[in-house]
């Protein structure tokens, strides 16, 4: 055994970040910035213009998540794709925001992963 025993724990929930918060100690005020943080989500996106995707991820790379698209993306030669957004559900907050600022289509993708963090968020 080593002098700091690291190990990897998982944390599938907010109530699973909170536990993991409050069991070493930490003050209660920081459960609600922390736990956001916690938990990484991939969320899969099915038909999105590759347009969107490039936004999408230039949204998600800028405030530090990951945004997965199809090798070609870039050269727009396919009308649609499927992409996986990657980021803490934080990240995921934070992106909801930031595509309610483009077009409609954009606002239509965001309110749709609005509504699944959502659901993520208060699962215990």
């Amino acid at each position: 055994m080593s002098e700091y025993n690291p190990s990897i724990i998982n944390i599938n929930t907010i109530k699973d970040a909170e536990s993991a918060i409050v069991n070493i100690g930490s003050d209660p005020a920081s459960i609600n910035i922390m736990a956001p943080k916690m938990i990484l989500k991939i969320i899969k996106l099915e038909n999105v213009t590759l347009q969107d995707a490039i936004i999408i991820k230039q949204d998600m790379l800028s405030i530090g998540g990951e945004v997965a698209v199809p090798k070609n993306t870039f050269e727009l030669n396919k009308e649609k794709a499927d992409i996986l957004i990657i980021g803490t559900l934080k990240q995921h907050f934070e992106l909801v925001k930031k595509l309610n600022r483009h077009y409609k289509r954009i606002k239509n993708i965001s309110k749709e992963i609005e509504k699944i963090i959502k659901e993520i968020k208060w699962v215990y």
